[in-house]
């Protein structure tokens, strides 16, 4: 009975551990292409982003809402990257220095979630977040990243100005690949489309090249590098952008929360110490993001699906799971390894994993009637937002850094402008 109880526990972390990987591996090498960064750096910054997500995870489900959500890099970081990268180039900021002020945005935005779980703030901002509001970041999240995965996709990161013809068939053939698995597979194959997808990829490149890329020296065991970006830099503008990230971070925290929950069988179970305690270490997860330069991370609702789909409710093994990704990330080789997966490879898988992000959205839109009132907001938020990110950087460039960094983000535009319609415009 043991042993059976040991294989159970062994296979269900295996899996586990498969997902956590799987749901890290792309967006480091994502980042690397817009920071241009080398190999080394983009393995750098793989390695820091495997034991944030593992230690962050950890302390999630040990002292925060102790439940297995899987703590994954960011979308909406991913957007404040890319916008941040551009108008700071625009103000003739290097990328090193946009990325050392990146770990200060990070670093106060974990101040600000810190405070709103410690004195209870969290439970009160709930209200704000309707599901039109919801809706409406999710939404605007996909149209900000898509144009960023679709040029990882084609080649167009970097230096390149031209589409790669070889590179964007085998990416497109890989987001049919994750597509289809995902929405017509069953059991493992489903729940691990972008594992597999990236992974079939992966050796579709390797067979057209010839080769496999050269991962060069790198040391068998090393400790993640603290403010491996530089110092972090301040600028006043970054304190109200990291207040706003904040507020909008709760929604996932608590989208998340409640799906988990409720795969869980805790149906109408009051969830606010939960919520609570998770705000309160989300916010130290992201202190620890800024401190160790990865990408911030969120409690990623996909963890609901991952649950319900293998039944995997035990806490135990996701644990175990989390420790053990926080333990891999020591051994550089094995890391450099993951990192040679080609960027138009992880692009494609990411743009099909945003497809479902898509529906999510547009259920939180049409859960309530779309009367005149909610139209006209949605009209209003979508317009200005998505016409935001259409708008060249430079138009912006004789503002302040303040208004530079917030109005040349259309998902930080158009959310603001639902939540302040929603709660001045009353039904």
């Amino acid at each position: 009975m043991n042993t059976q109880k040991i294989v159970k526990t062994s296979m269900e972390t295996i899996q586990w551990f498969i997902f956590l990987l799987a749901s890290s591996v792309a967006l480091p090498i994502v980042i690397g292409g817009i920071f241009e960064m080398s190999f080394a750096e983009i393995a750098g910054l793989m390695q820091r982003t495997f034991f944030v997500v593992g230690l962050a995870s950890f302390l999630q489900s040990i002292i925060g809402h102790k439940m297995p959500i899987m703590e994954g890099p960011a979308g909406i970081w991913i957007s404040i990257f890319s916008v941040m990268a551009v108008t700071g180039l625009q103000n003739g900021r290097s990328l090193d220095g946009t990325l050392q002020l990146l770990q200060t945005t990070m670093i106060l935005t974990g101040i600000f979630l810190f405070i709103f779980g410690i004195f209870k703030i969290s439970q009160f901002i709930l209200p704000i977040f309707t599901p039109l509001v919801t809706g409406t970041f999710f939404f605007l999240l996909t149209v900000q990243l898509s144009g960023t995965f679709l040029e990882g996709m084609l080649g167009l990161q970097g230096e390149s100005s031209n589409i790669q013809v070889k590179e964007a068939l085998i990416a497109t053939f890989i987001f049919l690949v994750v597509l289809g698995l995902s929405f017509f597979a069953k059991g493992w194959l489903k729940n691990y489309s972008m594992f597999i997808g990236i992974l079939i990829g992966w050796i579709i490149f390797i067979l057209v090249e010839g080769e496999a890329p050269a991962i060069g020296d790198v040391q068998l065991f090393a400790l993640p590098d603290v403010f491996a970006f530089g110092m972090p830099s301040f600028n006043i503008s970054v304190i109200p952008i990291s207040l706003l990230i904040a507020v909008i971070l709760l929604s996932n925290m608590i989208a998340s929360v409640v799906a988990v929950d409720q795969v869980l069988g805790n149906e109408g179970k009051d969830r606010r110490k939960e919520i609570n305690h998770g705000t309160a270490v989300f916010g130290i997860n992201h202190g620890l993001s800024g401190v160790f330069s990865s990408i911030a991370n969120v409690p990623l609702s996909t963890s609901a699906g991952f649950i319900g789909l293998t039944g995997q409710k035990r806490k135990a093994p996701f644990i175990y799971a989390s420790f053990l990704l926080m333990l891999f990330a020591f051994f550089p080789p094995i890391v450099a390894f993951i990192s040679a997966i080609p960027a138009p490879i992880a692009n494609a898988a990411l743009m099909a994993s945003f497809v479902q992000l898509v529906g999510l959205a547009i259920r939180n839109v049409t859960i309530q009637p779309l009367d005149n009132r909610r139209m006209t907001i949605l009209g209003v938020a979508y317009l200005i937002g998505m016409g935001t990110m259409f708008l060249p950087p430079e138009v912006f460039s004789e503002f302040p850094l303040l208004i530079q960094n917030i109005m040349s983000n259309g998902l930080l535009v158009g959310t603001a402008l639902v939540i302040i319609l929603e709660q001045l415009w009353r039904e």
